[in-house]
């Protein structure tokens, strides 16, 4: 009976696949599929291409690359070229109006003078308590002051200089970050440093005291530019020996995915022996509690209810109900084994299958890397597209008070545009303060007012092509594979340069079929990130209803898309293969796997246990012997390396062990697209062959054991063992 149904699957699920005598792997006689959408997609590139042009022509992304001194000059180019650096007057003012490093990349709106320095300042100074006769030339350094005065012939007080700023009342020791002198937290930290500090005037003196007392405290605890110093030293002395263990984990990786041809059975069953191993003995485990807690007579009734979990560990009536809960699960687990053993042997076949066909196209290993380089050219698009569209906008200057304290500027609000190289503040004799700030960009042009409609079609378009080069990825390593599976004589009539020949037939005939999938996939990627975007902005007011209402919908947007990614990659394979449309193809490969749906879970389920495995295996043991090497318990002959020279010898081990699992997934999701699709060119084999001379089986001698067929005609080469 059981027979019967896997050789006359449900008609529920479609009729199986007929026997076609022309048919032997990929078609080659095939035509363009999905034309409209291949249209679209090419038209949204056009148009991806256009933004791209229109950023570049428009924007200017010195505005961020760049320091802007108040006068509207980049600092670092052109009449600023020796002064690379921005130093803020009061940089308490940026503190208490908006975030430092916030505004450094977007415009820096920040109420205090600035300009361009050759070198942010090192020390404490201040302004000493106001005398008459104190003369600006003695009292200013002249290369901190705005280039329209001269200290040595100017006609203004201290006094006046200050209220102006002009000049500096103050400054503290600075760093350069990003081109813009910000405190040094760590000499803030020192009190030494204010020690030859006196005579400061009140505001000056409160003004440092706010920064020393408000930073101290964290530098005192954390110095993060001498660790970062440190970790740049670490790299640079030990990157050939992190290179090795990134060369040893690809050769590890590539390693056991060909030695699974011999080691997955082993694997395997070594594997589901360990969980019934655990699961029994967590039975004796629980029984043990169960019988000691029973001889103490503790039960639950002697405890009542409390929030103290660890109390509920203490009686007899836990360990019971753990003691059934895992016992249940064993049993499930044990007569799951004992009725899908076929299925698991099928499983482990086709990985072992799979290890044969790429030990016969080795250069699948590398299309990853294609893969990831093509990734790189769309990030990199749309870093670049969305930094120039950021910039387009020329900058708006408006004239601001800097102390609004002062009589006489309480009417001067921020609303009358300026130009800070012609501003003079005499223009405003009632406000001696008043000075020419940049506000924002500019926003009121055509252009302008579409940049943020501009930047979501940039994301969308990313989105869209990341997706594509994945698929295309997926689609080309389908069709040298199936290329592998449905050569009847292995290896003799597997075609010259498979992976060659599927990249070639995925891109001339199926652009459109891989851009529908992957347009269906963005979408769905788009109302995920939206309703992030709306639980983030409304979480403050949101209440418990509502809060289930949006995890409910988080959660079926993730399933959703989880769902789309099986079947697209499902529908790629049946259009590598048949050559016909994305929804053709989806709606084939989906009948096919509901045909086998139990087949598919089995198969699905051991794979991922390998392969977590294997993960496992080649991540943890790269990274123990890196810990065992960087940490100087693997001494190298003739002090090649020394390990007391790092700082922090954990830096080059993560990195290690990060490099690992990128190369690691790489390999392994080459694997996996091979396992899928020998695993579907199977169950057609399935459908359209019956092992007569007039339909043989493709499939390998090992599975024909394992499902007790064989072929009548016998061949020379078929298949390998």
């Amino acid at each position: 009976m059981g027979k019967k149904q896997e050789t006359n699957p449900n008609s529920e699920y479609g009729e199986p696949a007929q026997f076609d005598p022309t048919f032997n792997g990929p078609i080659k006689k095939r035509g363009c599929t999905d034309i409209i959408c291949c249209i679209l997609f090419m038209a949204v590139i056009l148009g991806y291409i256009a933004v791209g042009i229109l950023a570049w022509l428009y924007g200017d992304p010195r505005h961020v690359l760049y320091p802007r001194n108040s006068t509207g000059w980049f600092c670092g180019t052109g009449p600023n070229k020796n002064r690379p650096n921005l130093l803020y007057f009061n940089i308490l003012k940026c503190a208490t109006s908006i975030n430092v490093m916030a505004s450094a990349l977007n415009g820096l709106q920040c109420p205090t003078t600035q300009v361009c320095v050759e070198k942010c300042p090192s020390t404490f100074w201040g302004v000493g308590s106001y005398f008459p006769g104190s003369k600006p030339a003695d009292t200013f350094n002249q290369s901190l002051c705005v280039p329209s005065i001269d200290l040595a012939n100017t006609d203004l007080t201290v006094q006046q200089i200050v209220d102006k700023e002009l000049c500096p009342f103050f400054h503290v020791p600075t760093i350069s970050v990003l081109g813009r002198c910000l405190p040094d937290i760590t000499a803030l930290g020192d009190p030494s440093y204010f020690s030859n500090i006196q005579d400061l005037s009140s505001s000056a003196n409160d003004t440092i005291n706010i920064i020393k007392y408000g930073t101290g405290d964290i530098v005192n605890g954390f110095n993060a530019r001498d660790i970062g110093v440190r970790i740049f030293e670490d790299f640079a002395s030990s990157w050939p020996w992190i290179l090795l263990g990134l060369l040893i984990a690809m050769v590890v990786s590539m390693l056991f995915l060909l030695l699974l041809r011999f080691t997955a059975p082993v694997m395997v069953w070594v594997l589901i022996i360990g969980v019934l191993g655990a699961g029994a003995y967590g039975i004796w485990h629980c029984y043990w509690e169960y019988d000691n807690h029973k001889k103490n007579s503790a039960t639950i009734t002697d405890i009542g209810f409390t929030t103290n979990f660890n109390v509920y560990l203490q009686v007899q009536e836990t360990w019971l109900a753990f003691l059934i809960i895992i016992s249940v699960a064993e049993a499930i687990i044990l007569l799951t084994l004992i009725f899908l053993r076929t299925r698991i042997l099928i499983a482990i076949a086709l990985i072992q299958e799979s290890s044969k066909a790429i030990s016969h196209m080795m250069s699948a290993m590398l299309y990853p890397l294609i893969t990831f380089v093509l990734l790189l050219v769309c990030v990199a698009y749309w870093g670049a597209t969305a930094l120039y569209l950021a910039t387009s906008g020329g900058p708006i200057y408006r004239v601001v008070a800097l102390n609004s304290t002062m009589s006489g500027c309480s009417s001067i609000n921020g609303t009358m545009d300026c130009d800070p190289q012609n501003f003079t503040s005499s223009d405003y004799p009632g406000c001696p303060s008043a000075s020419c700030i940049f506000i924002k960009y500019n926003d009121e042009g055509l252009f302008q007012r579409n940049l943020f409609n501009l930047q979501i079609y940039n994301a969308v378009a990313f989105l869209w092509c990341a997706n594509f080069v994945i698929a295309l990825g997926q689609c080309t390593l389908a069709g040298a594979f199936a290329s592998y599976y449905w050569a009847f004589t292995k290896p003799d009539d597997i075609p010259m340069f498979p992976v060659y020949g599927g990249f070639m037939r995925s891109l001339r005939y199926h652009v459109g079929s891989l851009a529908f999938g992957t347009l269906i996939l963005t979408l769905v990627q788009i109302a995920r990130v939206i309703l992030e975007y709306i639980d983030h902005k409304t979480r403050e007011a949101q209440n418990p209803v509502a809060r289930f209402i949006l995890c409910c919908m988080k959660c079926c947007l993730w399933c959703l898309e989880k769902f789309i990614k099986f079947l697209n990659r499902n529908a790629y394979i049946m259009i590598a293969i048949y050559g016909k449309n994305f929804c053709v193809s989806a709606k084939n490969a989906f009948m096919l796997l509901m045909r086998n749906v139990v087949r598919v879970v089995v198969l699905d389920k051991v794979t991922d246990l390998l392969l977590f495995f294997g993960k496992l295996l080649v991540v943890g043991g790269v990274g123990v012997l890196s810990f065992f090497f960087f940490s100087g318990r693997i001494p190298l002959p003739g002090n090649t390396f020394r390990f007391e020279t790092l700082n922090y010898y954990w830096m080059p081990i993560i990195t290690v062990v990060f490099g690992s699992y990128l190369i690691a997934h790489g390999f392994f999701s080459v694997y996996n697209m091979c396992v899928d699709t020998l695993f579907l060119c199977f169950l057609e084999d399935l459908e359209r062959n019956d092992g007569s001379l007039q339909k043989p089986y493709f499939m390998s001698k090992n599975l024909m054991k394992i499902l007790n067929k064989s072929n009548k005609a016998k061949k020379k080469g078929r298949g390998e063992d």
